[in-house]
């Protein structure tokens, strides 16, 4: 029986305006991704499913694979396939059968990120490329229960080159509209964790934090949408743009080929 889709922060959606400001982060990534991608592309973590309408037209066969259903319709997709399973491993698909990975804000959920990386590798073909994205620690605002981890860009950079040699380490960054939007962020998540005077955002387990975190994290966002519904509303992804990643991007972007 398939998973049921998760009720989280973690996964946006266009429809809220107040996920805005990292929905069309989360966009840009797939619209970045659909200039280079061609061929059998493999998907890891599908979310909500809304760029599958940016990917698929790209492709010649498009499989996206999700731990929980996505709810959407796949008619209008010739080509493209919805599979759910949890990673790694990759189980049932074939070594070298894909020309492109892609993989965004999902490395940092992976328990075992060798092994999630590993299996990206066998199932590329030879000259493949991965493309993924995940958040750049330096620019967290706060502890992130539902992370297993995250990186900064010479971290991942070594991790991926555990299995690439060919890496393009690129980050996201924002413009003086975001940036104004992050300031805005931060100083109210600063507000929430004075809240916190036993800090125990620091050292309680994970699982215990995940459904306060998520409970805050939405109060946050709706509040800011309410206070500054005009910065909020009005950021699209042509206020995010790629460079070379350092530790003021917001994501990590990087495209590794096989060899």
């Amino acid at each position: 029986m398939a998973n049921k889709p998760i009720q989280s922060a973690e996964r946006v959606s266009p429809s809220d305006m107040s996920d805005n400001y990292v929905y069309q982060r989360s966009i840009l990534a797939y619209h970045r991704a659909a200039e280079l991608v061609s061929g059998d592309v493999l998907e890891i973590g599908t979310g909500s499913g809304y760029g599958v309408a940016v990917i698929s037209p790209k492709a010649s066969s498009f499989l996206t694979i999700d731990k929980y259903e996505c709810g959407i319709d796949l008619q209008d997709h010739p080509h493209t396939e919805f599979r759910c399973m949890s990673v790694p491993p990759l189980t049932g698909i074939p070594s070298n059968s894909f020309d492109y990975v892609i993989t965004f804000q999902v490395i940092e959920h992976i328990k075992n990120d060798f092994a999630f990386l590993k299996e990206i590798h066998r199932v590329l073909r030879p000259g493949g490329r991965l493309i993924v994205s995940t958040p750049n620690k330096k620019m967290s605002l706060t502890r992130n229960p539902w992370h297993v981890r995250e990186y900064t860009p010479d971290e991942f950079k070594n991790l991926i080159g555990n299995y690439f040699q060919s890496i393009v380490a690129d980050g996201v960054y924002g413009d003086d509209k975001v940036m104004r939007y992050y300031e805005e962020n931060r100083r109210s998540v600063e507000r929430f964790k004075r809240l916190d005077i036993l800090h125990l955002e620091q050292w309680l387990p994970r699982w215990m934090l995940k459904i306060p975190y998520d409970m805050l994290n939405r109060i946050n966002r709706r509040k800011l949408l309410v206070d500054n519904r005009k910065l909020t509303s009005t950021i699209t992804m042509d206020d995010y743009y790629f460079k070379e990643a350092d530790d003021t991007c917001f994501d990590l972007y990087f495209i590794a080929e096989k060899e």
